[in-house]
């Protein structure tokens, strides 16, 4: 299996962890199992985030290339979706710029119920301008930085007592722990040491640990969520012997889920604060397929008829400069 396949495989099992979390009872309501699959679908979500953005500023630091191909991913779907939810609601200016312009998750925060999953935008987007401004400042010593700042975030998520937040000072050492992820994999000089240490874990054992640590009743051991989610995903890339899990990972169906994650994600909210997510909990579960059935086909048909344009834009646009 190509080790980037099993990428591709935790990006659609990490939808569907989010699709669970928001829109199926797992387990009675006093376990909040929901709150923690959700969350390890987000932290496993921003690992391979940070892993694929560093590893290709690893291999191409233009930063123009970089950020118009970043932006015409997000922005498309995501400016839509924000347009046509303000339709039916009534919002204020200050809400409009917090969301169009990704800010909306830093007090004073302004997310409605139909746009409340969007914080994981901002905090995407932040990142690429954060990420652009430090590699276009200090070149390849950017890279040396990152695991400090993510370590900094962590320990002042410590100081703060803040175990789990949607706040980009708070959440952003997920995405940095995937950065750091992509730094040991690329790393020439010790990469037999690197690749001994992470044959040695095995994923299987691994999981339930974040799971555990996305637990909102978890207490300190929340603080080690991104780099239990990275070890995660580091022990997959170098793993051999869990060959059914291999398997799983590099099957087409994760791979048609991954390939549709992101308009996945971005609908699915929404449709839940239509007629779709309506009535009492009978009602409202009864519903549930149509309302996976929705999400599905919109995700397909953006994925495909819509966010394609964009992205090929992107590179149209980049492609002088390759």
């Amino acid at each position: 299996m190509n080790r980037f396949q099993s990428l591709d495989g935790w990006r659609g099992l990490s939808i569907l962890f989010v699709l669970a979390g928001h829109l199926l009872p797992i387990g009675p309501k006093a376990w909040n199992m929901n709150s923690a699959v959700a969350t390890s679908g987000m932290v496993i979500f921003f690992i391979l985030s940070g892993f694929l953005i560093t590893t290709i500023l690893l291999r191409d630091q233009n930063i123009f290339r970089f950020l118009v191909r970043r932006f015409l991913r997000i922005i498309p779907l995501a400016w839509l979706v924000i347009t046509i939810t303000f339709l039916f609601l009534t919002v204020d200016r200050s809400t409009y710029l917090s969301h169009f312009f990704f800010y909306a998750n830093w007090p004073p925060m302004s997310f409605t119920k139909a746009t409340s999953h969007l914080w994981s935008l901002c905090v995407e987007m932040q990142f690429y301008v954060g990420i652009a401004i430090l590699v276009a400042t200090l070149k390849t010593r950017a890279f040396i930085v990152i695991p400090v700042l993510c370590v900094m975030v962590t320990l002042y998520r410590y100081y703060s007592g803040v175990e789990i937040a949607i706040n980009t000072y708070f959440r952003i050492d997920e995405i940095l722990a995937g950065c750091i992820l992509a730094l040991l994999y690329n790393s020439n000089s010790y990469s037999a040491t690197f690749t001994r240490f992470f044959s040695t874990l095995n994923p299987v054992y691994i999981f339930p640990l974040l799971l555990i640590s996305a637990h909102p009743d978890a207490d300190w051991v929340n603080y080690f969520r991104p780099y239990i989610a990275m070890l995660l995903i580091g022990a997959t890339l170098y793993s051999k012997d869990e060959i059914w899990l291999n398997q799983l990972l590099a099957s087409r169906f994760l791979f048609y889920i991954a390939s549709i994650s992101f308009a996945l994600y971005v609908v699915h909210v929404g449709l839940r604060e239509t007629w779709l997510g309506e009535g009492d909990t009978i009602e409202k579960y009864a519903k549930r397929p149509l309302l996976f059935i929705a999400t599905f086909a919109l995700a397909h048909l953006s994925t495909f008829y819509y966010e394609k344009h964009w992205i090929n834009l992107g590179k149209r646009l980049t492609k002088k400069n390759d």
